[in-house]
């Protein structure tokens, strides 16, 4: 039964969106529920709190995957190369100066 629960859990988002105290008050609550020996709650609650945290990361790493490919969809420009062409700008602002003051002279 116990196995069927952990399974249960671990589907889908389950233990990715549950926060460290859920997660440990669920198990424990599970661990009573099965009646496991000190040693079996402590094992249990520890792989359930590992693989809490494996879900979550693999969860976020998912999103963060899906948010950048839809954002590339977007097809916006990232902020190092708006940086850049801002200072290419500026760059081309002061010798176009350069090059006015210099016809100015010469007329």
């Amino acid at each position: 039964m116990i196995d069927l629960i952990k399974q249960t859990l671990l589907t889908g988002v389950g233990l990715a969106v549950l926060t460290k105290d859920k997660v440990e008050e669920l198990g424990r609550g599970l661990v009573d529920q099965a009646k496991l020996s000190e040693n079996e709650g402590r094992d249990f609650l520890d792989n359930l709190m590992k693989q809490s945290e494996t879900a979550r990361d693999e969860f976020e790493a998912r999103v963060n995957g899906l948010v950048k490919k839809a954002v590339e969809g977007l097809n916006l420009v990232h902020k190092d190369e708006l940086a850049s062409l801002q200072a290419r700008v500026a760059e081309l602002e002061t010798e176009l100066q350069k090059h006015e003051r210099s016809a100015a002279h010469d007329a």
